[in-house]
């Protein structure tokens, strides 16, 4: 899990610094950095249960709006291929832009509930061992 949460730390904050000229970085910096400090954490051995639950929660109704709420990923979905996603990295299209963003959120909801069933494992291992 240690190298995991170090690979995951640097990437998650590599996409906090390349979001600075994004149109919403004010929501995608804090994203990554939350991401990226509870993998530092766990890297530490600290797994905060609460942080982990709150991070999916949230990343989780992000990506419920953007599914439901919003038309850019159900266009994609619908209307275009995945090549297209990956074609330039620039978007110049709302749905290439909310369809990344949508990727993003799963990304960041996945490590951290890999990181908090690691956290309660090692709280069980604890209690069993202690």
């Amino acid at each position: 899990m240690k190298i995991f949460n170090i690979i995951f730390c640097v990437l998650f904050t590599i996409s906090a610094a390349l979001q600075y000229n994004d149109d919403d970085p004010f929501i995608w910096i804090p994203i990554y950095l939350y991401g990226a400090i509870l993998c530092y954490l766990a890297v530490r051995g600290r797994y905060i249960a609460r942080a982990y639950l709150l991070g999916i929660i949230g990343c989780l109704l992000y990506a419920g709006y953007l599914l439901f709420f919003s038309s850019g990923v159900t266009e994609w979905f619908q209307q275009h291929q995945t090549r297209e996603l990956v074609l330039k990295m620039q978007a110049d299209k709302p749905w290439i832009e909310e369809t990344r963003e949508l990727g993003g959120l799963i990304i960041v909801a996945l490590v951290l509930g890999i990181n908090w069933l690691a956290g309660k494992k090692r709280q069980k291992e604890t209690k069993v061992s202690g």
